[in-house]
């Protein structure tokens, strides 16, 4: 072995739990919370199959997350795991105040009154945290409460700028409700007063990816990036899909963005449910064309929160996420307040695992090939090929080299049947490309020649147990090294 691998090479590598971590390419994604943000329970979740943690700034503390930042870290720097962090912004939430008792019950035909003066909530009055809802909204507007448990219609506004509804379908009211607004354009900014705080914290702790919550427009995501480019901050972008003009835009923001969270949660209460299915569908399909990283979230195995075995549409929610080609699917309560967090992610880990080892493999390179109006169509015809010929070799490894990460993002938006290796000196890309589809990356700074390079590549591998002599391995690479060219080479290895 050259001495120069051996740096590359975990002190404190351990093959199986790398070769393990890798066995789902379908990528789990899940929320820090009360019930697993110790150092013991986070590693439990990573060794479980966790590849991305997402940390919700709408509830906690920017202390509390530094701790739990902290200990994805050490994780990271002393176990063989490429952790990567997402930082959900809160967006313009809207909710309820406080009610009194926590509980209100509401009946179909009751009047209440709306207002931005704070206040705890009765049948007379009630605490909206949006300053410009009279301004808004119109009269015959639905309004809905507690992910649509409640629906309201706007019946009159006052001159006080209060807004009376009449109740259509009731329920018990509680504190700090969401509200969701499917018929009215909402006017607040897409990143509010707290979001700037949370994202200067988020910049200055170099998280991989950062959410952006209700987005409506590309003007939103290009707002977001024009904060990050100020800061020179490497941290990329994800744009959550849950609002209705999102969907009119979304071309474009798949474009703009670098990644994409269907958030079905709000998305199926600002739209019929029954176009929800069809809409996700879509949009993994849109974002798998343009090479951009895909989450399904939200409510995925919602009965774990306080049981041991998922409901059977659970099952089959997951299953078809990773048939239909998602990059990666989230937990959210089931990690983050759940009884059984570690029980969950395995149980998830077992549901993608089961899917991807049957005869039926999500495989794109029959009817996404590249593009000849593609500004990258050279290198993009090369990764289809490094796909298709590792697939007619069957090859033990496809390994590819990146700066950007666009090289690894597009070989694993084909989805190759081979296991996806990359190599990168970004660091920032290596904990990054954990949230793309079959991706394992490594960092790897050398530019000697190009075989010296995919050698130390291949030992690289075989010390970590993911090759053996005699194994066949398909590299993309580009010449000349100091060049930095797009990738424009592809070789066939028999590993010695």
């Amino acid at each position: 072995m050259r001495k120069n691998v051996e740096k590359y090479l975990h002190k404190n590598m351990d093959k199986k739990a790398g070769i393990d971590h890798i066995m789902h390419k379908t990528k789990i994604v899940a929320t820090v919370g009360p019930a697993c943000d110790t150092p013991e329970k986070i590693l439990e979740l990573v060794k479980a199959g966790v590849n991305v943690f997402r940390l919700n700034f709408s509830h906690g503390a920017h202390e509390d997350k530094a701790k739990v930042i902290d200990i994805i870290r050490h994780i990271n720097s002393t176990e063989p795991y490429n952790i990567s962090i997402l930082a959900d912004l809160q967006g313009p939430k809207l909710r309820v105040g406080e009610i009194e008792n926590n509980a209100l019950p509401v009946k179909t035909g009751d009047v209440l009154t709306f207002t931005n003066d704070k206040c705890v909530g009765t049948m007379e009055r009630i605490y909206v945290s949006y300053p410009n809802l009279a301004g808004d909204v119109k009269i015959g507007n639905t309004i809905m409460i507690d992910d649509g448990k409640i629906e309201v219609k706007v019946i009159d506004i006052t001159k006080e700028r209060d807004v009376k509804v009449q109740v259509v379908l009731g329920g018990i009211l509680s504190s700090k409700k969401g509200i969701n607004l499917p018929d009215t354009k909402i006017s607040l900014p897409a990143l509010t007063e707290k979001d700037l705080e949370d994202l200067e914290f988020i910049i200055d702790q170099n998280l991989d990816w950062v959410a952006l919550s209700f987005v409506r427009s590309v003007k939103d995501i290009i707002i977001l990036r024009n904060k990050l480019d100020e800061r020179k901050s490497k941290t990329k972008i994800i744009a959550k899909i849950e609002k209705p003009e999102a969907l009119v835009n979304i071309r474009d923001i798949i474009v703009e963005s670098d990644g994409i969270m269907i958030a079905r949660g709000d998305l199926g209460v600002e739209l019929p449910v029954e176009q929800v299915p069809l809409i996700q569908k879509e949009i993994i399909r849109k974002c798998i064309h343009r090479a951009k990283p895909v989450i399904v979230a939200t409510q995925m195995m919602e009965s774990m929160i306080d049981r041991t075995k998922p409901n059977r549409s659970e099952i089959t929610d997951v299953a078809n996420a990773v048939l239909e080609g998602a990059d990666a699917v989230m937990l959210s309560g089931e990690t983050a307040t759940g009884q059984h967090p570690a029980l969950v992610v395995e149980t998830m880990r077992k549901i993608i695992v089961q899917v991807e080892h049957t005869q039926y493999r999500y495989n794109r390179e029959e009817d996404l090939k590249p593009q000849p109006h593609s500004p990258s169509f050279l290198s993009d015809a090369v990764c289809y090929n490094a796909c298709k010929i590792a697939r007619d070799v069957d090859a033990h490894a496809l390994m590819g080299m990146t700066q950007s990460g666009y090289t690894a993002f597009m070989l694993s938006s084909y989805r190759p049947e081979s296991p996806l290796f990359i190599f990168t000196k970004e660091r920032s890309l290596v904990n990054q490309l954990s949230l793309s589809w079959g991706v394992r990356a490594f960092y790897y700074a050398e530019e000697e020649s190009v075989d010296d390079m995919f050698d130390d590549q291949i030992e690289i591998l075989k010390e970590r147990g993911f090759l053996n002599t005699g194994d066949i391995a398909v590299h993309t690479g580009s010449t000349p090294v100091k060049l930095h060219l797009p990738t424009n080479m592809i070789k066939i290895t028999k590993v010695e």
